[in-house]
């Protein structure tokens, strides 16, 4: 049972998110910490590009880290820490990049191809119903009647066969 316990634990401990800031990183005070982690988790990896800071081991990142902290100790708000990092870096520093005109393509983009192509089947199915129920059977000739009738074993003939 023990083994169960530990095991368990172990499992647990080892699924949770590795954090890769390092201990020399750390600030001492922990409210100011505390503040590096909120807006690290807010700051893209230029590397790894789906991360964040907060979770990135690259060399980058770490960089970022630290630049985030000295930010904080030199009296930066944590707005004015995000804005600083998007001056120097961009939008795409920022895993929620703003709704922009510049970045609105971005946003809206896949939600216009999904209308697009919505209008498009609808339109398409529309088109091939009025095909479809426009569509008439071209009238048979007396000698295809007269065939026809034969298959069905209808005897016209009026001669029994």
């Amino acid at each position: 049972m023990r083994r169960v316990v530990v095991a368990t634990f172990l499992a647990a401990a080892l699924s949770l998110p590795a954090l890769a800031v390092m201990p020399d990183e750390k600030l001492s005070d922990p409210a100011l910490e505390a503040r590096a982690r909120e807006i690290s988790k807010e700051l893209r990896c230029l590397v790894c590009q789906n991360q964040s800071i907060d979770d990135s081991n690259a060399d980058l990142a770490r960089d970022l880290r630290v630049l985030v902290r000295e930010r904080l100790v030199k009296g930066d708000s944590n707005d004015q820490v995000l804005a600083y990092v998007h001056d120097r870096y961009g939008d795409f520093v920022l895993l929620r990049p703003p709704v922009t005109g510049y970045t609105a393509l971005l946003w809206g983009g896949p939600f216009l191809l999904l209308a697009l192509s919505a209008l498009g089947t609808a339109l398409y199915l529309r088109q091939r119903r009025r095909d479809v129920e426009g569509a008439q059977a071209p009238a048979l000739t007396a000698d295809e009647e007269m065939r026809l009738a034969a298959l069905l074993g209808d005897d016209k003939s009026g001669d029994g066969r």
